[in-house]
């Protein structure tokens, strides 16, 4: 068999990439047990000669995310100070909510993200906004809502379900110095486990996150949320690498390790050998990112937003099965929160295929590819 190092080594763009030669032969012989490695499916920007209209035409507002606190938010955690609220669109009550909404909706709009900002015990504060959420699926069914439900008890759980919440997204945190040190909480570990017990629960789609890094750059209990999330069984888990744009300059956050990143990459694979993993589109930059990323298609996560150069085709070098959706980001975290992995998600590419287009882009230029089947996203065919 050839050894993975050197089917990296094939790729332009990896070819000096400082691999973990160790890691790299772990991930080789766990790979070699399983027989095949499973499908995995990009979602990228960079194939648009297979754009179908409805993704060129995307813009932000294909899943836009809302806040019902604007950009407030209580607990102000070192990684955030909650800035990332800011940028959202603000609906600050259930009569703004449905007017935003019906705004977005008519914009094109497929789908939400709704979010907003905690209270002192990182709890967002829906119950007035499940009357008119409940509305808004019965109007639109077919419009989807995924839900950061931050801490949540049972009652609040079946209260999501019964309005009509499509996906409930949670960070898992599995350390308790991180979770009085950064989020500045006075919960406990216990309380996140509670949280994903009582959602998945109620039957939804629940796909917790866990954030790589989040005790200032290191892994602390990464380790132990997941095996919080293995015990609960969820749809779907998204692994995501800190980036703590909003640090405090007394806080500072590390670069997390590329390769302690994929040794954890390859246990989570191994703890939920049955449940999709997805690579969020949150990941530090530059060489470290595309170390993840390589990682990551080793490791053989099912899905990766945004790629690095050069891990499209390594997947396809490894035998593995190479869906693309050419997606502006709004679709690919639409995606990501929905967990659509499935057997249909995507362009079915060949190795010839991503060769040349790669060398096409390499040259400034945009060639067609030949399709070996699928659709885009179920949206239809290539245009």
């Amino acid at each position: 068999m050839t050894e993975w190092l050197d089917v990296a080594a094939q790729v332009e763009a990896l070819e000096d990439l400082p691999l973990d030669e160790g890691l790299v032969a772990e991930m080789q012989r766990r790979g070699r047990e399983a027989a095949t490695l499973a499908d995995i499916n990009f979602y990228t920007p960079t194939f648009k000669s297979f754009q179908t209209s409805e993704i060129s035409g995307c813009g932000r507002n294909a899943w836009p995310a809302v806040s019902i606190t604007g950009g407030d938010c209580k607990l102000q955690c070192d990684h955030c100070k909650a800035k990332i609220l800011e940028p959202m669109i603000a609906a600050r009550t259930p009569e703004a909510l449905w007017q935003v909404v019906t705004g977005i909706i008519a914009g094109g709009a497929g789908g939400m993200l709704l979010t907003g900002g905690s209270n002192h015990r990182n709890e967002v504060e829906y119950d007035a906004f499940y009357p008119v959420i409940r509305r808004i699926k019965d109007t639109y069914p077919g419009f989807r809502i995924a839900v950061h439900t931050a801490l949540a008890g049972p009652q609040a759980a079946r209260a999501m379900a019964d309005a009509g919440i499509d996906v409930a997204m949670m960070d898992v945190i599995g350390a308790q110095d991180t979770i009085t040190q950064v989020y500045h909480l006075r919960r406990n570990v216990a309380d996140f486990e509670r949280t994903l017990e009582s959602l998945v629960a109620t039957g939804m789609k629940v796909v917790p996150h866990i954030v790589i890094g989040l005790h200032y750059g290191r892994l602390l209990g990464e380790w132990t949320a997941l095996e919080i999330i293995a015990r609960h069984r969820p749809a779907a888990l998204v692994l995501v690498v800190v980036m703590p744009f909003y640090a405090p300059a007394h806080r500072p956050f590390v670069t997390p390790d590329a390769g302690e990143t994929g040794r954890f990459f390859m246990q989570a694979r191994a703890a939920l050998p049955d449940i999709p993993l997805l690579l969020g589109c949150a990941r530090p930059g530059g060489q470290t990112r595309t170390l993840i990323d390589t990682y990551a298609v080793m490791a053989g996560m099912n899905g990766m937003a945004h790629p690095s150069e050069g891990v499209v085709e390594l997947a396809a070098r490894l035998e593995r099965r190479v869906r693309v959706t050419p997606a502006c980001c709004s679709i690919a975290v639409g995606d990501e929160v929905m967990a659509v992995a499935g057997k249909d998600a995507g362009l079915e590419l060949d190795l010839d295929a991503i060769v040349r287009q790669e060398r096409e882009r390499r040259r400034g230029t945009l060639g067609g590819i030949r399709v070996s089947g699928g659709g885009c996203c179920g949206t239809g065919d290539p245009a």
